[in-house]
């Protein structure tokens, strides 16, 4: 496989059952600062994935859904090209939506012009008074943000490059399952399934072309996500 790896995710959502795992180890991967209860109560709480509840069925046959959302990564990202100082852009080599930190200046037009909602404005330096243990948890891959910048998904970038240069150390090609962000390697359902796209033996190029993979979030706007949802076998909402 020659061409440019362009990563996906498949989530299943008959298999999500809402534990909120994959918010927990995405925040501890991803170096994501806990808040305290007194900024969530203002709204200022931060994550990476929500895990969203809807209903199917009607009464008294009514059956409660979950369904994760974070960074759709879309092809056509429209948080892109409103960053007046391009700290969001594509990686070429992943075509990853990425965040550059030190290039953001906290306009906040990016998350205006998300329509997943999937970004977070970091208000304040949340890391210094982190509460004991948490002040020791920092994943030194990660780069731990200052106040004043947006934040968001990125796959878990800095695995997929680990990897990368695992496979290229090796003179080999990636193989399927070698990556895996933390929040699909964490869900104890196995409903988050990440991978090569590109690569049409994948497994998750084999989901895509299930009978259910029929739910983009709001693909009528032409965003091209590349997270994929399996609907559930009742039906499902957008």
């Amino acid at each position: 496989m020659n061409e440019t790896p362009k990563w996906g995710m498949v989530i299943d959502l008959d298999r999500c059952n809402g534990c909120t795992v994959c918010v927990t180890a995405c925040s501890l991967e991803n170096n994501v600062p806990y808040v305290g209860e007194g900024d969530a109560g203002y709204g200022r709480s931060m994550q990476w994935i929500r895990v969203e509840r809807y209903w199917e069925g009607e009464y008294p046959n009514v059956v409660a859904r979950f369904r994760p959302i974070m960074c759709q990564q879309c092809g056509a990202a429209p948080c892109e090209p409103v960053c007046p100082v391009f700290a969001t852009a594509h990686s070429e080599a992943e075509q990853v939506n990425l965040q550059v930190y030190n290039r953001c200046i906290g306009t906040r037009f990016c998350a205006n012009n998300c329509p997943y909602i999937a970004r977070t404005f970091n208000w304040f330096d949340y890391s210094p008074g982190m509460p004991l243990p948490l002040n020791s948890q920092f994943n030194p891959d990660v780069t731990v943000r200052f106040r004043g910048v947006m934040e968001k998904c990125t796959f878990c970038i800095q695995r997929i490059r680990r990897v990368e240069e695992e496979a290229k150390a090796e003179g080999r090609e990636m193989l399927d399952g070698d990556v895996q962000p933390a929040c699909a390697q964490s869900c104890p359902s196995d409903a988050i399934v990440f991978g090569l796209l590109s690569d049409p033996n994948s497994q998750v190029s084999h989901l895509t072309r299930n009978a259910r993979a029929q739910a983009l979030l709001l693909e009528e706007l032409g965003t091209q996500p590349r997270v994929i949802y399996l609907a559930s076998e009742r039906g499902s909402k957008r």
